[in-house]
């Protein structure tokens, strides 16, 4: 992938965008039993001044989750780290990769794709007590 616009292109011909701003979209993974994860994507600029491709899902509210779990969790996992944004005013946790575009072709997006997506679902149905709200 050289550009956001190609990344575009393709998501926007396998997913129905919700939102489609010039570097931001996102969607909703269909995930097995009828579960569903919403997937953002945004361009960033690096250190550098380089373009970065951020992959994110909101797992769920931050309020009453444990900081050092969480810091514990990114220790461990391979792909993904957790970190706080907003939604809707509100502190969030959120499920995220950061990869450049000269290290991510059409597999390795769809591969992160679908590992952020499903470990998002499983996290959000711990801390939601198997709710699915996004």
């Amino acid at each position: 992938m050289q550009s956001f616009e190609q990344i575009r292109s393709l998501l926007g011909t396998r997913h129905a965008l919700r939102t489609n701003d010039p570097y931001l979209i996102s969607f909703d993974l269909s995930l097995e039993h009828g579960r569903h994860q919403g997937i953002y994507l945004a361009e960033m600029d690096d250190e550098n001044g380089l373009k970065i491709l951020r992959i994110s899902t909101p797992i769920g509210p931050f309020t009453g989750t444990d900081a050092i779990r969480c810091l514990r969790f990114n220790w461990e996992q391979r792909t993904g780290y957790l970190a706080i944004s907003d939604l809707e005013g509100s502190p969030y946790l959120q499920l995220c990769e950061n990869r450049p575009y000269e290290l991510l072709g059409e597999n390795e997006l769809d591969r992160v794709i679908a590992e952020l997506g499903a470990l998002g679902d499983r996290l959000e149905q711990a801390l939601s007590k198997g709710g699915d709200s996004f």
